[in-house]
């Protein structure tokens, strides 16, 4: 399965959390998109929440390995597990849980290309 670009999904928990305020998301988002191997790039306003495990069930039909940057990575492996178990994918292998709060757009791209170049414990 890892023989496919990853898609990238950027959670930024309604938009109001304080640990994305040093960042541009749109700028993000964008630089991930055009400039970094993923087959997509798309921003979710709160992954936990109903709408986005329907969402994420829907997108996991492709049974494309994700990146997810967002909040901390053992909580993602807790929130998403179960949606990537109903799939027949295994969360430790399939996603890539990358904390990004508290950085500017350049770092957390940064960190992006990090992973997907496996240097920052990615496994994408």
């Amino acid at each position: 399965m890892n023989d496919r670009q990853p898609g990238l999904v950027m959670c930024v928990c309604t938009g109001k959390c304080p640990g994305f305020s040093k960042m541009d998301i749109w700028d993000f988002i964008n630089r991930v998109r055009v400039e970094l191997p993923v087959e997509f790039g798309v921003i979710h306003p709160q992954l936990c929440e109903e709408d986005g495990d329907r969402y994420l069930a829907d997108l996991l039909q492709a049974e494309r390995p994700l990146v997810i940057a967002a909040c901390a990575p053992n909580m993602q492996v807790k929130m998403f597990r179960d949606a990537f178990a109903a799939r027949g994918m295994d969360v430790k292998r399939d996603m890539t849980p990358l904390d990004i709060r508290d950085m500017t757009t350049e770092e957390a791209v940064a960190k992006v290309a990090a992973a997907l170049a496996g240097k920052d414990g990615g496994h994408v």
